[in-house]
């Protein structure tokens, strides 16, 4: 195995560890991120070029975007909450470390014994393209088309309601807004000044 290997193994180690520990969602999705790049880089490396551009197109520029924005959206809507630690979180990491270790076990054990069998040549992912582009044209373009009307949706959703703004600018009254404030002002000023029949009797008196 290459350093590259290596290098790409433990950045995708430390991102998944980094999304698992640290406090604040946009750092654990944003440290999915890498984990997901790690894991595109390793299948490249090893020649599966539709796995690594899928996990980069897929994974990184769907998933893990999305998760972003909707932690985004979610916490500007309701505000930010504080992380709190599960209180099994020491049975996660211990049932965490025994499946890594099955599946280290699997993996180096794996292929001993049986012979390779040679299967057919890989498709390259330049006629999978091809493919995709010619008579999966028009299923891409209505998928694409309806992510897009569901992100607007969660934004819309997303976005705090401001009552009485009719106005042309954002968060500026309207005639209706400005009528109405203009109604206040003029009654609290009445209300300010005390009529002559409210004064006391000694104010009307004459002084000695």
């Amino acid at each position: 195995m290459s350093p590259m290997f290596y290098f790409l193994a433990g950045l995708t180690l430390l991102g998944a560890v980094a999304s698992m520990s640290l406090r604040n969602p946009v750092h654990c999705a944003l440290s999915l991120v890498v984990t997901f790049a790690g894991l595109a880089g390793i299948y490249l490396g090893m020649g599966a070029q539709f796995l690594g551009l899928a996990q980069v197109v897929v994974y990184i520029g769907a998933v893990a975007i999305l998760l972003v924005f909707v932690l985004l959206l979610t916490r500007a809507a309701g505000g930010e909450a504080e992380a709190e630690a599960a209180p099994s979180w020491k049975m996660a990491v211990l049932v965490g470390i025994l499946v890594a270790g099955v599946m280290g076990a699997a993996v180096m054990t794996a292929g001993r014994g049986v012979p390779r069998e040679t299967g057919p040549d890989p498709v390259p992912v330049a006629q999978i393209g091809r493919v995709l582009m010619a008579e999966y044209a028009l299923p891409l373009q209505v998928i694409g088309v309806v992510l897009t009307v569901a992100m607007i949706g969660a934004a819309v959703l997303a976005m705090p309601e401001k009552r009485g703004a009719t106005g042309k600018g954002a968060g500026l009254p309207g005639k209706d807004g400005l009528a109405g404030q203009d109604r206040a002002l003029q009654r609290g000023s009445s209300e300010r000044r005390q009529k002559p029949s409210d004064l006391p009797e000694s104010a009307g008196r004459p002084v000695a």
